[in-house]
């Protein structure tokens, strides 16, 4: 039996004790942190405007009983200030306090502004809010929103009074107690379940804009035919789309689509991640943007293995499991520095690639990514109902034949993965269309994680073909676990208990191991609990990192046999989890 039933055995977390919370760890970044001066960079580096203002730092908010976020009344009491965009769960936000299912969470706040002269429109954006949220501006409802994980913008042109306004929130977030697609969130956190939060938990902004203007820019590149072809989404028709490539001339198009020659592009790789500028107008509208030319492709290579190639070249994947959790942030990184810290530590450590694991994270962690030259496998944030322990987690681990041929897409195994819920399926179809279409202009983006463990797993092969439909230029990995379906150019296994092999494979998708590893070492002072969850754990950072740089050995020989890349669980340790290479606070590097 090729089960390590001792390592099985020795995986079971520590026990909690009632009311136990974790310690009050923090970055150097989030000690760094003045609320009354965030720092203000541009959201969105790939659609940036001048005119743009932040309305991120010190709101006022309220807790108050009740569900109905649509309708709900403002409060006529606050409870004190929030600073976003933190979540009121983080320490970050000066709050700490947990929003339940039974009740509602307000903010509000003042600006200056100015009303939109003729010609001008006022945008909103709000980056992220979990999970629903009803918004207000000087008392009138102006838009709602439905997801935890991606940004949605409102035009306020209307209801903005010339000098001080005054923008309300409402929000409501049932948790694991709803369908919705959460992720790693739960109320009872615990093993590889983490706090759970809510509210505003990215940046909120203001932008104008003309009339006529760009509101999404698709970039395709060839690096073989040497050309950039622009497509971009408008708010109304009639005006001319330009593109200027690294201050070169215009060159325009017609009906908002352009392509412009670019003579023997330099090539993004890892060690030359090469960024075009870009200057796009269209009609009185200019846009600042970028591009990277670079080609992802699943080939055989000289011997007829299927593998990954960057510019039609094979490349060996040394890929990071990464959850983008912080401990005075939650899901909020502290800074820029603290994102870009996280990136450049798993490219010092030797890995060439994170798998961005069941989050989507703001556009400018990605950017920093494209800019640094690190690969990014995507993941779709997960959600559904009450997952079966049992089908979606014990069986497969304990059982590896017990992983082929179950079928997703027949009800009583979609009830087993939690995905029978329709509302929840339609949710999660919005989301990873609206998740492929905001991250397609990234170069460092280059898989598509569809379903991971079977959590919400459902019409796997349907939903792959939706993805390659709007996106056929990135591999797919529909199932990273278990309960493969045949579908994507992937498959990817997970191993924490078994000696790692390449098994066979008879098709033209190539073979990956998306998650081994797991070693955990707990660092006093820099650890969330007494007690750890790990698989194999060891009592010094000497001994830890022997065993893991065994362990990456291990993996690196199955290259020859096969292999095409892997996952090493994970980046940095998570609450109770302890397995990472850094500590949670990112004061430790166990790797030494």
């Amino acid at each position: 039996m090729d089960l390590d039933l001792h390592r099985v055995a020795a995986s079971r977390p520590g026990e909690r004790t009632p009311g136990e919370k974790l310690a009050h760890l923090t970055t150097v970044w989030g000690d760094a942190l003045d609320p009354d001066q965030l720092r203000e960079s541009h959201p969105r580096p790939q659609m940036e405007r001048r005119s743009w203002q932040s309305l991120d730092g010190w709101w006022d908010y309220a807790f108050v009983e009740g569900t109905d976020w649509r309708d709900s009344p403002l409060p006529s009491r606050w409870d004190g200030r929030i600073v976003v965009p933190f979540s009121p769960e983080s320490q970050l936000s000066r709050v700490e306090r947990q929003l339940e299912p039974s009740q509602l969470l307000w903010y509000r706040r003042s600006f200056e502004a100015s009303s939109p002269t003729a010609g001008r429109r006022v945008l909103l954006h709000l980056d992220g809010v979990d999970f629903a949220c009803s918004v207000y501006l000087n008392g009138e409802k102006v838009g709602e929103h439905r997801g935890c994980y991606l940004p949605f913008v409102l035009d306020i042109s209307d209801t903005l009074r010339e000098g001080v306004n005054e923008l309300a929130v409402c929000v409501w977030d049932p948790s694991e107690t709803g369908a919705q697609l959460r992720g790693k969130q739960k109320l009872a956190s615990g093993t590889m379940w983490y706090t759970a939060q809510s509210g505003i938990w990215k940046p909120v902004w203001l932008e104008e804009v003309p009339d006529a203007h760009v509101e999404q820019l698709m970039l395709d590149v060839d690096p073989d035919a040497e050309t950039l072809t622009v497509r971009a989404q408008v708010s109304m028709g009639g005006e001319r789309l330009g593109v200027s490539v690294a201050g070169g001339p215009t060159t325009f198009g017609d009906d908002a689509q352009v392509t412009v020659s670019v003579p023997d592009p330099r090539l993004w790789e890892p060690n030359d991640p090469y960024l075009y500028p870009l200057e796009i107008t269209y009609g009185e509208d200019r846009v600042r943007s970028y591009c990277a030319f670079r080609t992802i492709a699943v080939e055989r290579d000289a011997v007829g293995t299927p593998r990954l190639m960057l510019n039609h070249r094979p490349l060996f994947l040394r890929g990071l499991l990464d959850q983008g959790y912080w401990p005075d942030g939650l899901l909020t990184p502290p800074s820029d520095e603290a994102m870009a810290a996280d990136l450049s530590a798993a490219r010092d450590l030797g890995f060439n690639m994170v798998r961005k694991h069941i989050k989507v994270e703001t556009d400018r962690w990605y950017y920093l990514a494209d800019r640094l030259g690190l690969l990014v496998w995507q993941d779709i944030p997960s959600g559904g109902g009450r997952l079966d322990p049992w089908r979606s987690l014990n069986l497969p681990t304990l059982l590896r034949h017990a992983q082929a041929g179950y079928d997703d897409t027949t009800p009583t195994h979609q009830r087993a993965m939690a995905a029978d819920d329709p509302s929840y399926q339609e949710e999660w179809c919005e989301t990873c269309a609206a998740t492929v279409t905001a991250l397609r202009n990234h170069p460092s983006v280059i898989t598509w994680v569809l379903f991971n463990e079977s959590w919400g797993q459902f019409d796997s092969a349907a939903n792959t073909q939706a993805v390659w439909d709007l996106d056929p230029t990135r591999p797919i990995l529909s199932n990273s676990g278990w309960y493969d379906q045949g579908a994507g150019d992937v498959i990817g296994i997970h191993n924490y208990f078994r000696h790692l092999r390449v098994y066979p494979n008879h098709s033209d998708r190539m073979f990956v191991i998306s998650e081994f590893g797991g070693l955990a070492c707990h660092v006093d002072d820099h650890s969330s609990l007494p007690h750890d969850y790990g698989y194999e754990t060891y009592d010094s950072t000497t001994d830890f990192s022997a065993a893991v740089r065994n362990k990456l050995a291990e993996a690196d020989a199955l290259e020859a046999q096969g292999l095409a890349g892997y996952v090493y669980t994970q980046l940095t340790d998570v609450e109770e989890e302890v397995n990472g290479l850094l500590t949670y606070d990112r004061r430790v590097n166990k790797m030494p």
